[in-house]
C-alpha cells in the first residue's frame, strides 16, 4: 500500500487504503459521495487483465494471485515514486505473515502489518475439532513453520523498518533476528460513534451470546458443553447462537444429543441495524475461538456493555483484561478443565454487582481500540 503524507491522513474511521483492486473503487467512491474526502488523500488503483483474475477463484488461487498482484501493485509505485516521491510505505492487507510484500523496494521507511496468522490452537484442543478440522490444523501448522525459511518473507521483514503483529504467537514465525523491529499491535478497531458511556438501564438476565461463523476452530462445542453446565445451576439461561458456517449441523446434533434444544436459540446473520438489538437483549458474550487473530465482535460486544468470556488465545486474550470479562488460560489443562473454567466464568459474571462492574470494565476497554488510537500509536514516533 503506497502511502505518501507528511502527517497521518486517516482519521480513525477505517484504514483508507491508498493502493488497492479495481474492484474496490466504486466502493470508495460511494463513500465519499455521502463523507467529506480529505485534501490529502488520493486513491490508486491496481488490477491485471480480466484473464487472471480467475486465479483467485477458491482458496489456493488467491494465494498465487495475491502474490502476483503484490508484484504489478509494487511496479506501478516504483513508477509513480519516481516523479512524486514517497516519504513512508505501509503494507496492510492481506494481513498475514505468510505473504510477503515486495514496497521494501523503494527504498523508503517501510511499515509491514499488523498482519496475523500464527496463532494455533493447543494439540489436546484440537480432538473435538473432527478428522477434517484436525486434517486442515496440522497443515496450517506446516506452512507456518515454513514462513521463516520463505525468501520472499525473509526479504519482507528485512526491508521492514518495522513489524507489526497481532500475537505473539505470529511473533515466533518471524526469525529472531527481526524480533526488535517487532510490535503487537492488533489490525481491527472500532469507530468512536460506536462506543456507549454507559450499559444504561440493560435488563439483567441469563441471556449468553455467541456471534460468529460457525467453523471448527471458533470452540463453540467446549462452549456449549461449558453452557450445559452452566444450566444445572441456573436452568433460566439461554444461549443464543448468531452466525452460519459448517460446523452448524455438528453444533445442533450436540445441543440435541444434552437434551438442551429449549435452551438454545439459533439465529442466522443478520444486518448491523440488528446486531444493537442483540447485543442489547443479552448480558455476556461467550466466545471461546481457538485462534482468532483479532475477534471483532468481542470488541463490539464490549462497546455495547457485555462482559467477555474466552480462551486466553490470540486476539481476543489480548483485548479482554482482567476488569472487562474472564479469559481462561488453556495451557497445560484438559478439554473437561477448560469447560468447568469457562462454566464458572460465565457464573461468576451474572450477578447484578458483578455484572455491572464488569460491564463498565467492558465499556472503558473498548476505548482503547478505536480507529484514531490505533493509527496514533504506529505513526506517533517516526522512523529513524
Amino acid at each position: 500500500m503506497g502511502l505518501p503524507f507528511k502527517k497521518p491522513v486517516w482519521r480513525g474511521f477505517y484504514f483508507h487504503r491508498e493502493l488497492l483492486r479495481n474492484s474496490n473503487q466504486s466502493a470508495i467512491e460511494n463513500f465519499f459521495l455521502k463523507n467529506k474526502m480529505p485534501n490529502n488523500l488520493n486513491f490508486l488503483y491496481f488490477d491485471f487483465p480480466s484473464k487472471f483474475t480467475r486465479w483467485k477463484k477458491g482458496s489456493r488461487g488467491v494465494h498465487f494471485y495475491y502474490v502476483l498482484w503484490q508484484w504489478g501493485a509494487y511496479k506501478q509505485v516504483k513508477a509513480i515514486h519516481k516523479e512524486k516521491p514517497f516519504d513512508l510505505v505501509h503494507h496492510i492487507t492481506f494481513a498475514s505473515v505468510r505473504q510477503p510484500s515486495f514496497m521494501g523496494n523503494l527504498g523508503i521507511p517501510f511499515i509491514f502489518g499488523p498482519v496475523a496468522g500464527g496463532e494455533k490452537a493447543p494439540w489436546r484442543l484440537r480432538f473435538r475439532f473432527g478428522m477434517r478440522g484436525f486434517l486442515l490444523d496440522s497443515i496450517r501448522d506446516v506452512i507456518n513453520f515454513f514462513v521463516r525459511f520463505d525468501p520472499f518473507m525473509r526479504m519482507t521483514f528485512k526491508q521492514a523498518d518495522r513489524i507489526y503483529v497481532t500475537s505473539y504467537q505470529t511473533k515466533k514465525l518471524i526469525p529472531k533476528g527481526y524480533h526488535k523491529k517487532i510490535k503487537i499491535k492488533l489490525a481491527i478497531g472500532i469507530d468512536k460513534k460506536g462506543l456507549f458511556d454507559s450499559f444504561g438501564e440493560k435488563k439483567l438476565n441469563y441471556n449468553i451470546l455467541y456471534i460468529g461463523r460457525f467453523l471448527y476452530w471458533k470452540g463453540m462445542d467446549i462452549g456449549i458443553y461449558a453452557f450445559n453446565k452452566l444450566l444445572k445451576n441456573e436452568p433460566f439461561a439461554r444461549l443464543t447462537m448468531v452466525g452460519k458456517g459448517k460446523e452448524k449441523k455438528r453444533w445442533m446434533n450436540l445441543v440435541r444429543k444434552l437434551k438442551i434444544e429449549d435452551r438454545v436459540d439459533w439465529i442466522p446473520w443478520v444486518d448491523r441495524d440488528s446486531i444493537s438489538d442483540i447485543f442489547n437483549r443479552h448480558n455476556i458474550l461467550l466466545f471461546p475461538s481457538l485462534h482468532d487473530s483479532g475477534g471483532m465482535v468481542v470488541l463490539e460486544a464490549m462497546a455495547h456493555g457485555l462482559p467477555v468470556v474466552c480462551l486466553a488465545l490470540g486476539g481476543p486474550g489480548i483485548i479482554v483484561n482482567t476488569l472487562s470479562g474472564k479469559k481462561i488460560p488453556v495451557h497445560g489443562k484438559s478439554i473437561k478443565k477448560i469447560e468447568f473454567e469457562l462454566y464458572d466464568a460465565i457464573r461468576y459474571l451474572l450477578p447484578p454487582l458483578s455484572f455491572k462492574r464488569y460491564s463498565q470494565g467492558a465499556l472503558h476497554r473498548a476505548k482503547d481500540f478505536t480507529w484514531t488510537k490505533l493509527v496514533s500509536s504506529i505513526y506517533s514516533k517516526p522512523i529513524k
